[in-house]
C-alpha cells in the first residue's frame, strides 16, 4: 500500500506552499489528488515526485507552459528527447539574455556609484541619472529597446 499525504505534509516535504500545490492542480500541471470520504485531498508518492519536477523546474527558471511540455514529454518515457533538448535550448536562450541584461545593469551601477562624488544630493550622479527620463547616460541597452516599443508622439 502507497503512503498518502495530506496537502500539508505534501508542501511540508516538498517546501512548496498549499497555495502552490492548489494552484497546480488547478492549471493542470498535478493531476487530481484522491479525496478522503470528508473530501481531504490525499497525495501519494507520484504527486511528491511531480511537484518536485515542478519545482526543480522552476528554480531553472523555466515557465509554466514549458513545464507543461516537459511533463507531457515525461509521462510517455520512450518519446524522443528532441522537444525536450528544444524547449532547454530555449530556456538557455532566455538565460543568457538576462545574464546579458544583468551584465548591462551591473556596469551601468558601477559606474553611477563610480562616478558619485559622495557630496550633496544637488550632486549626486546616481539622482542625476535615475531622473534622466531620456536615458542619455545611461549605457543598458534595454532602455533602448524600451524606447523602441514605446509608441510615437501624436
Amino acid at each position: 500500500m502507497e503512503r498518502e499525504f495530506s496537502i500539508g505534509q505534501l508542501g511540508a516535504r516538498t517546501g512548496c506552499k498549499i497555495q502552490t500545490i492548489r494552484y497546480y492542480e488547478q492549471i493542470g500541471l498535478m493531476p487530481e489528488p484522491v479525496r478522503t470520504e470528508g473530501n481531504q485531498r490525499r497525495y501519494g508518492q507520484q504527486h511528491m515526485a511531480r511537484l518536485a519536477f515542478i519545482r526543480h523546474s522552476r528554480e531553472l527558471g523555466f515557465p509554466l507552459d514549458a513545464i507543461r511540455e516537459l511533463l507531457s514529454l515525461a509521462d510517455v518515457p520512450d518519446r524522443s528527447c528532441a522537444a525536450a533538448d528544444a524547449i532547454a535550448k530555449r530556456q538557455l536562450e532566455q538565460v543568457e539574455r538576462r545574464i546579458k541584461q544583468l551584465t548591462a545593469l551591473r556596469a551601468e551601477f558601477k559606474r553611477m556609484i563610480a562616478e558619485c562624488q559622495g557630496g550633496k544630493i544637488c550632486e549626486c550622479r546616481v539622482i542625476e541619472v535615475l531622473a534622466d527620463s531620456s536615458h542619455a547616460h545611461c549605457l543598458s541597452d534595454r532602455h533602448i529597446a524600451a524606447e523602441d516599443r514605446s509608441p510615437a508622439p501624436v
